[in-house]
């Protein structure tokens, strides 16, 4: 079933920022915890540093009237820059990967693409973009 949640990255305290999001909306973390660590290893990825092996990967937690916040731990060992403002993603989650295709497409337009969509090691289509506006959009089709 299509659904849109709110991605949110954080420089190295994804744990903390989600068990303090726990406390206040209460709940459990969908699929639990999922660390870099757990990624299976991938032609061209560097090795992980000690660490970065512990930081968040992904961490799912639904909130008020069926809409999930979503985190990752970004840090700068990885090339990211984390800054309040660009830390936050719209996430879509499309039935089919064609309606996966047209957004993406549509929304990268005049845009600058950050991740070619393509198939991931978790078992989706995946892609990112930030569109003309600056709005920055994440792509995720669980369906094959």
């Amino acid at each position: 079933m299509a659904r849109v949640s709110t991605y949110l990255n954080f420089g190295r305290n994804t744990e903390e920022a989600f068990n303090f999001y726990k406390k206040v909306f209460g709940g459990e973390f969908s699929g639990g915890i999922n660390r870099f660590r757990d990624i299976p290893p991938q032609e061209g990825m560097p090795p992980l540093s000690e660490s970065d092996k512990n930081l968040i990967m992904h961490i799912e937690l639904p909130i008020t009237g069926g809409h999930a916040l979503m985190g990752t731990d970004a840090p700068e060992s990885f090339g990211f820059h984390v800054n309040f403002g660009n830390n936050v993603h719209i996430n879509l989650e499309p039935d089919t990967r064609e309606e996966t295709k047209r957004l993406f497409d549509a929304l990268s337009a005049e845009g600058k693409v950050t991740m070619e969509l393509q198939d991931m090691f978790w078992g989706a289509y995946y892609g990112s973009c930030t569109d003309k506006y600056g709005v920055q959009w994440m792509v995720n089709c669980n369906t094959k």
